[in-house]
């Protein structure tokens, strides 16, 4: 399990960087949603269990929609292809 504090971010563009670090996607990432799907759907080895601390800051927080993008492409991978994979947004 890791855990991702996603209280302190301010923009999309920081949550991207974020995510690039912590479950340690490749340096050519393209900080994009699109890229996102592709790097844990391909890249990089995600464990079976990721908690996010500071959800709702993050939620209310930032603009366009990035955190409800970023549990979709979460949910989608679980359903998609890992029925045991669980995201906690504390």
């Amino acid at each position: 399990m890791i855990t991702i504090d996603v209280s302190e971010v301010t923009d999309e563009r920081a949550l991207h960087l974020l995510l690039m670090r912590e479950p340690g996607f490749p340096g050519f990432y393209g900080m994009s949603w699109d890229a996102f799907w592709d790097a844990i759907t391909g890249l990089v080895s995600i464990p079976d269990r990721v908690r996010f601390l500071g959800w709702d800051q993050l939620a209310a927080g930032i603009p366009c929609g990035a955190a409800a993008a970023l549990r979709w492409a979460l949910d989608n991978y679980q359903a998609t292809y890992r029925p045991e994979f669980v995201a906690e947004y504390a």
